[in-house]
């Protein structure tokens, strides 16, 4: 009889289960925002680059561009972020923080920074610093292979 897989230790269970422990430490720390991890990254991407466009913004904090006009209705619905045609291209949505959306961002700020501090506490520091320093060679690795989006029309 064949040996079964041992999922338990394959890299993408693994990082499956680290995503699930840190989407519920996110979601038990800001649960008075009832906001998502995305829903907070939209915003804080937003208070860097005020007015940008829609399918750019969902590059950048690495969402599914299809479902990502939902996600900006459900922000916009709570008054968070505001959308509109670009004047020059009308089929182009430009996006901001809306003064109700960037209030809740920075009091979300110290929640979202607790929640960092309690996904890597089973590690020391110099853990930590491997951790990190790994996930970003393993995810800027698989960006490189990807091929690159159009630009936006």
């Amino acid at each position: 009889m064949a040996k079964s897989f041992d999922f338990r230790h394959a890299p993408g269970h693994l990082i499956r289960r680290a995503h699930q422990v840190c989407v519920a430490l996110f979601m038990e720390e800001t649960a008075g925002y009832d906001v998502t991890p995305v829903q907070f990254a939209i915003l804080n991407a937003l208070l860097e680059d005020p007015g940008e466009d829609q399918v750019t913004l969902a590059r950048k904090v690495a969402f599914d561009a299809a479902t990502f006009g939902s996600v900006i209705t459900r922000l916009e619905a709570r008054g968070w972020v505001r959308r509109e045609p670009d004047p020059a291209d009308r089929r182009r949505k430009l996006l901001w923080v809306t003064e109700q959306g960037a209030e809740a961002a920075r009091e979300m700020k110290r929640p979202v920074g607790k929640v960092q501090s309690r996904i890597l506490a089973p590690l020391d520091a110099q853990e930590r610093e491997q951790l990190l320093a790994l996930l970003d060679r393993l995810v800027a690795g698989h960006e490189e292979e990807a091929p690159s989006p159009p630009p936006p029309a």
